[in-house]
C-alpha cells in the first residue's frame, strides 16, 4: 500500500482517481467530437438507414462488449490492472482519425468496433484501479467524480466539434480527424502518472472464475435488473436523430449534446455522495424513473425547446445512475474479484445494447416513433419494479 507520509492526493482524491478523471476528460473530449455528428454523417452523408445505424451501433457495443469480462478476468487473474488499461486507451486513440476516412458504412462498423474493443479491454481495470484507490466511505464520491471528469470532457467535445463544423463549413471528416489529439494527450497521461497499487500477500489467493457461482447473489440480482433496462437502453444516436427530426439544426446538435453532459457533470458527484449516505438502491430506482419520463416525453415532443428540455433531465439520469451503479459492484465484490465483476456488469450492459439498438430502430421504421420510444419507459419502469421485487427485504 502507499506509505501514509507520501499523501497522494488531489483536491481531496487519491492520484491515481484524479489522474483517471484527466484521462477520462480527454477521453470523451475526444470521443464526444465525434458521437453526436456521426448518426447524421451516417444519415446525411453516407445514406444510412434508422434500422442499419442501429446495427452499427449494436454491433460495435455489444461484440466488442464480451471483451469486458475477459479483460476483468485477466486483471483478477495475474494482479494487473494498468498494461490493460493503456492498451485499450491506446487502441481507441488508434482507430479515431480513421473515422476521417470512411467511406460506406461497413468502414464506420469496423472503426467503431475497434474503438470500442478498446473501451471493452480497459473499463473493467480502470474500474478497478478506482475501486482499490478510493476510501470505502466515499466510494460513490470517487466514481461520481470520475463520471463528472468524464463528462466534462463530453462538455468540451461537441464546443470544438461546433467550432471546427462552424469554421469548416460542415466538414464532418476534420472533426473526426481533430478528435485524435485530446485522445493521444490521454494516453500519455496514463502512461506516465498513473500508480498501480501492489497487493498485499494476503490477498494473493485462488484467481476468480468466470461464472455466477462466484459471486453473490446480490451481484446476480442486480444484473439481472441491468439486463432489463438495458433491454429498453438503446443508443443515444437515436436521440440526436429524434432531436433532428424535431427540428434542432445538424449545427446546433453539439450544443444540444454539450448541455445534456453539462448536467451529467454537475449531477454526477452529489449524487455520488447522496448515494454514499442514503444507499446505492434508492439512486438507481430514481434513476429508472427519471429515465422512463425522458423516454415518454421524446415519444410526444414535438417542438424544439421539449427536446432541450428532455436533453436537460436526461443528464440528471446519467448522473443519478452510472457512477452509482459502479460504486454498488465495488460495494459488493471482494477486491480479488472486483475486475472480474466490472467485466461481467460491462458485459452483460453491452450484449443487451445490442438487441435494443436493433429493436429501437425496427420499432422507429416499421411501426412509429412514439412506440419506439415507449418501449424503451415501460422497460425502465418494468425495471424499477424488479429492482424493489428483488431487493425488498435488504436495507
Amino acid at each position: 500500500m502507499q506509505t501514509e507520509n507520501k499523501k497522494p492526493y488531489f483536491l481531496g482524491f487519491h492520484r491515481n482517481i484524479f489522474i483517471l478523471g484527466i484521462v477520462s476528460f480527454l477521453t470523451d473530449a475526444s470521443t464526444e467530437m465525434i458521437y453526436p455528428i456521426l448518426p447524421v454523417f451516417l444519415s446525411v452523408i453516407l445514406g444510412i438507414g434508422t434500422v442499419y445505424i442501429g446495427v452499427i451501433e449494436g454491433i460495435a457495443e455489444s461484440t466488442a462488449s464480451v471483451l469486458k469480462v475477459f479483460s476483468g478476468y485477466i486483471s483478477d487473474r495475474f494482479g494487473k490492472r494498468k498494461p490493460l488499461v493503456v492498451f485499450g486507451y491506446s487502441l481507441s486513440t488508434i482507430a479515431k482519425p480513421f473515422f476521417a476516412l470512411s467511406g460506406a458504412g461497413w468502414h464506420v462498423l469496423v472503426i467503431r468496433f475497434a474503438d470500442r474493443i478498446g473501451k471493452g479491454v480497459r473499463n473493467a481495470p480502470r474500474d478497478a484501479i478506482i475501486a482499490e484507490s478510493a476510501p470505502k466511505e466515499s466510494l460513490g464520491k470517487s466514481y461520481g467524480f470520475h463520471r463528472a471528469m468524464d463528462t466534462a470532457g463530453a462538455i468540451v467535445g461537441p464546443i470544438l466539434a461546433f467550432i471546427v463544423l462552424y469554421f469548416l463549413k460542415e466538414n464532418y471528416r476534420a472533426v473526426f480527424a481533430f478528435s485524435f489529439i485530446p485522445a493521444f494527450l490521454a494516453v500519455v497521461c496514463i502512461i506516465i502518472f498513473v500508480k498501480e497499487k501492489k497487493k498485499p500477500p494476503s490477498e494473493e489467493i485462488d484467481p476468480p472464475k468466470i461464472n455466477f457461482s462466484s459471486f453473490s447473489r446480490e451481484f446476480k440480482y442486480l444484473i439481472l435488473v441491468i439486463v432489463l433496462f438495458t433491454l429498453g437502453n438503446s443508443s443515444d444516436a437515436f436521440l440526436i436523430l429524434r432531436a433532428k427530426t424535431i427540428g434542432i439544426p445538424v449545427a446546433v446538435i453539439p450544443v444540444l449534446w454539450m448541455v445534456f453532459n453539462t448536467v451529467y457533470a454537475l449531477a454526477a458527484m452529489p449524487f455520488g455522495m447522496i448515494s454514499d449516505k442514503i444507499g446505492r438502491k434508492k439512486v438507481i430506482l430514481l434513476g429508472f424513473f427519471v429515465y422512463a419520463i425522458v423516454y415518454l416525453g421524446f415519444a410526444f415532443a414535438s417542438k424544439p425547446y421539449h427536446v432541450w428540455s428532455l436533453f436537460i433531465v436526461y443528464g440528471l439520469y446519467y448522473g443519478l445512475s452510472e457512477g452509482t451503479l459502479r460504486a454498488y459492484v465495488a460495494d459488493i465484490i471482494s477486491p480479488t474479484h472486483r475486475a472480474t465483476a466490472f467485466g461481467i456488469y460491462h458485459t452483460a450492459v453491452g450484449i443487451t445494447s445490442f438487441p435494443a439498438s436493433v429493436v429501437m430502430g425496427a420499432l422507429w421504421k416499421y411501426i412509429n416513433i412514439q412506440t419506439a420510444f415507449c418501449f424503451g419507459a415501460g422497460m425502465a419502469c418494468m425495471s424499477g419494479i424488479l429492482l424493489v421485487a428483488l431487493f425488498r427485504k435488504k436495507k
